[in-house]
């Protein structure tokens, strides 16, 4: 990596005021770096992973904070080379000027995510954790924390690298046969080297399967709250959040833009939107509200059509979404005797008047969203979107080698396709490499004995 002769540095913790920050500095420089801004211990008498007392001082040989140092030697670090760390007080200006004396003592300033991309380079991790690092850091509730945290222990990363390694055994099987046909290796049979394929496949499958899941803990599911004028809309956001956000009024058209929030509904993020009463009429700023309210249902995952139950069922009850949402129709003002019009109708009933309804709700809505093997709590760890069109393009190889097997193609053909498979499995890891096969092929059949 180019930039890796270079020390750099970046402020490690949130922006604002705080009790504490944390800047981190990282290359082969960092401590004589640091030393000669830090008045404590000199760099020789620093213990790794201990923290020691000292002072930061600016150009003037003035002091900026008093802190605490930590050294993390190379290899033994997060990005694998040389680290010090120091926690500082939190406030935004000393922070900052901690921060300038390092800079002027020869580092340079991080790059945003500079600091994990040399640990990837430096093999501390690979891109499915280093992926993982940021869905910890975004993780909105804490089922998402757990599965980026599954993620970052390398789950995802070493079952695909087993994977990898079981396509560059087979590769350099089928490719030592093609181009050593001295050595009387033994070609496998088609029957074989198709189940193999079809192992391989299989267990791509099953990580592809895992994607829906992985959008919904990473992204949260967009739950769009719609229905009549006074149906409850905004009673039962503000049931669901726990506290008033929206405002409940018996007027018409009180809501007339959207009202985003998010709850964790037992551990799924649910991204809330109250949307504009949907009627014909009204002036041009509700027109306006109700035109958004359409544009968030063709947009939703989840749609709840809140409706008054005690009230006689609207021609135009029906919501329809272009985008394939879930609706849910929601029999609101159960308190009240249900009209005849919504006998059979499926659905769920409560009274957003009634908080002992709020739970029983929130698992219609977990099971609602969980059913049809789109969840899995018992394993955490899901694909994203870049790992699903990496191993779309994985899959799409190995059945065009299957393919080609059964209609007896040439070997060569098959090798093709097992290698856009190998490649394709490499760019979620972040590893391929044509060598790897090389050296597979002579340490594997000792060619050229």
């Amino acid at each position: 990596m180019e930039n890796s002769v270079k020390t750099i540095a970046a402020i490690a913790s949130p922006p604002g005021t705080g009790a504490v920050s944390l800047i981190r500095v990282s290359g082969s420089a960092a401590s004589s770096i640091v030393s000669s801004v830090f008045r404590g211990k000199s760099a020789s008498e620093w213990q790794p992973r201990y923290q020691h007392f000292g002072k930061i001082l600016d150009t003037l040989g003035d002091t900026v904070d008093e802190v605490l140092l930590t050294w993390f030697p190379s290899p033994h670090s997060f990005t694998g080379e040389e680290v010090v760390e120091i926690a500082c007080h939190g406030g935004v200006v000393v922070t900052g000027k901690v921060l300038k004396a390092i800079l002027a003592a020869g580092a340079e300033s991080a790059e945003p995510g500079e600091f994990s991309q040399r640990a990837f380079f430096n093999g501390k991790i690979d891109l499915t954790q280093a992926e993982a690092i940021m869905d910890l850091i975004s993780a909105q509730t804490e089922l998402a924390m757990k599965a980026a945290n599954q993620q970052l222990e390398g789950r995802l990363g070493r079952d695909l690298e087993q994977l990898r390694q079981s396509l560059i055994g087979l590769i350099a099987h089928l490719e030592a046969y093609i181009d050593f046909p001295e050595e009387d290796i033994d070609p496998d049979s088609n029957d074989g080297l198709m189940n193999r394929c079809r192992e391989i496949t299989g267990q791509i499958d099953r990580w592809l399967n895992t994607a829906d899941q992985g959008k919904i803990l990473r992204e949260g599911v967009r739950t769009v709250i719609c229905g009549a004028p006074n149906a409850g809309k905004s009673s039962l956001l503000n049931l669901l959040l726990g506290f008033d956000r929206a405002i409940v009024n018996g007027t018409a058209g009180t809501t007339r833009d959207t009202i985003e929030e998010v709850i964790s509904l037992r551990g799924i993020p649910l991204r809330l939107i109250d949307t504009a009463g949907i009627r014909d009429g009204g002036e041009a700023i509700e027109k306006e509200g109700i035109q958004r309210t359409y544009a968030e249902i063709q947009n939703a995952e989840l749609v709840i059509h809140v409706v008054d139950s005690s009230e006689a069922r609207p021609p135009d009850a029906v919501i329809d979404s272009e985008g394939g949402a879930r609706i849910l129709t929601l029999l609101n003002k159960s308190d009240l005797p249900l009209h005849s019009d919504w006998s059979g109708v499926e659905s769920f009933a409560l009274s957003c008047k009634d908080d002992e309804d709020t739970e029983a709700l929130k698992d219609h809505l977990f099971d609602s969203l969980t059913s049809g093997n789109r969840f899995d709590s018992s394993s955490l760890v899901s694909i994203n979107t870049r790992h699903q069109s990496c191993l779309n393009r994985a899959r799409e190889g190995m059945i065009a080698a299957e393919a080609n097997l059964r209609a007896s193609e040439s070997p060569e053909f098959v090798a093709m396709d097992l290698r856009t498979a190998l490649e394709a499995i490499g760019d979620v890891i972040g590893k391929t490499d044509i060598e790897e096969i090389l050296g597979e092929i002579f340490s594997s059949f000792c060619i050229g004995k």
